[in-house]
């Protein structure tokens, strides 16, 4: 593992800390170290939550190390575009809910990672963009088309092809971030959040997460054909029948994730 990465678990919920100062940038060795850390974090099934957070007061994450790109080298590009999507591709698809606390400059490969979690939680004097084009670059981590989603078109062209910078009141109000704190508030709205996904069954949200991405990647006749059949999956689950019968019973449900 990275040492730019901090994996800490909390109850149900993890938290990594992006830790490589002086603004979080990515390397190679770091993301292949979060593809990793995602990938036993899905197989640990103790844990519901993933909340995302930076050690830095300044930067939430910088993006990727341009340095890296200076002579022009194809295979550094190609490799590191892989080793982009492997990694936050493997987070857009973590089973449980991912949050991004994002407390400062979130930039290229910066806003990309928060842009493959679930939820993003962005303090009031962040600041957030897209802006490979201004040095002949373009974003290669899924920020063309997670942005668009998220903001349509309209916004994400702006952004990208403008390379317009967004403050964070602004991220909020064209839905490029879902809340908006005072600084310094972020982590903890984010573990708020975190701890509101534990009250809920595991195996559930699971299969809803899939249901709500599932427009990525088919018409919304087959999602209401998924819709129906993930349902009926679920009672094959342990959880369907403690939600059921907690509820009944006035009580708590234990879930177990299975």
């Amino acid at each position: 593992m990275s040492d730019s990465l901090i994996l800490e678990k909390q109850g149900h919920t993890a938290v990594i800390t992006l830790n490589n100062p002086p603004a979080n940038t990515w390397t190679a060795e770091s993301l292949q170290s979060l593809t990793q850390m995602v990938k036993e974090l899905e197989n640990d099934r103790n844990i519901y939550a993933l909340v995302i957070r930076s050690k830095s007061e300044k930067f939430f994450s910088a993006g990727a190390d341009l340095k890296l790109f200076a002579d022009g080298d194809r295979s550094v590009a190609r490799d590191m575009a892989r080793y982009f999507g492997e990694a936050f591709e493997t987070l857009a698809s973590f089973r449980g809910v991912s949050i991004a606390a994002i407390n400062g400059f979130a930039m290229g490969g910066g806003l990309e990672v928060a842009l493959a979690c679930d939820i993003r939680v962005a303090e009031e004097q962040a600041q957030l963009a897209l802006p490979e084009a201004k040095v002949g670059l373009l974003p290669c981590a899924g920020g063309t088309q997670n942005l668009t989603m998220l903001v349509g078109e309209g916004w994400a062209k702006r952004m990208i092809l403008c390379g317009e910078r967004v403050k964070a009141p602004l991220a909020k109000e064209i839905g490029l971030v879902e809340e908006l704190v005072p600084q310094g508030q972020a982590f903890e709205k984010a573990m708020e959040l975190a701890k509101m996904v534990e009250q809920q069954s595991p195996t559930a949200v699971s299969a809803c997460k899939t249901l709500i991405q599932s427009h990525r990647r088919q018409f919304p006749s087959q999602g209401y054909m998924l819709e129906r059949e993930l349902f009926v999956d679920l009672f094959h689950t342990e959880d369907q029948k403690e939600g059921v019968n907690a509820f009944l019973e006035k009580r708590n449900p234990d879930w177990k994730n299975r």
